[in-house]
């Protein structure tokens, strides 16, 4: 935006470039999406007979009707598995937050590099977690049936890509595109 002040001369006012608009709808898109993967009750499912999340296993066998559950706040890795993604989600909503304060001031610009590096930041638990739990998974729980990972896994895949995205669009420099809006 431009403003006449005395004549010819212009002031400029930090405009918010659409790669700022897409970069907090990234966000926003990433934050949701975590919320999903977080409440999800279907990370791993096998055969109608089992189902994993993040926070209890459900089995029956093929003779039952009835579910039984227990929750997986016992082992070390699955606890591990949730702080990270929590904490990762947490980092979005912050980031979100400074993201949507940035929009309703006039200096945004100072919190274009915040934004970003909490969203790296959120990436980086993102992808541990997301890397630890097919591993752990494998590793520790024996299931004798075709098992998959499903779509909660999936949405969480989806939020730090979305984050990855919102980083990079928040990254970019304003200056050198301020001329083009």
């Amino acid at each position: 935006m431009a403003s006449s002040v005395s004549g010819a001369e212009e002031v400029r006012v930090s405009a918010l470039t659409p790669l700022k608009l897409v970069g907090l709808v990234c966000v926003f898109l990433a934050l949701c999406l975590d919320v999903g993967a977080v409440l999800s009750p279907a990370w791993v499912t096998a055969d109608d007979q089992y189902h994993l999340s993040l926070w209890k296993s459900c089995w029956k066998t093929a003779a039952s009707a009835t579910w039984r559950c227990n929750s997986t706040l016992g082992t070390d890795w699955q606890i591990a598995t949730l702080a990270l993604l929590l904490g990762g989600a947490f980092l979005i909503l912050l980031s979100f937050l400074v993201a949507l304060v940035s929009v309703c001031i006039r200096s945004r610009r100072r919190f274009y590099r915040p934004v970003a590096i909490m969203l790296f930041a959120a990436v980086v638990l993102q992808a541990c977690c997301l890397v630890l739990y097919p591993i752990k998974f494998i590793e520790t729980i024996s299931l004798r049936i075709y098992h998959e990972f499903n779509w909660g896994y999936g949405l969480a895949w989806g939020a730090t890509i979305f984050s990855f995205g919102g980083a990079i669009l928040y990254c970019l420099n304003p200056k050198n595109y301020e001329d083009y809006y």
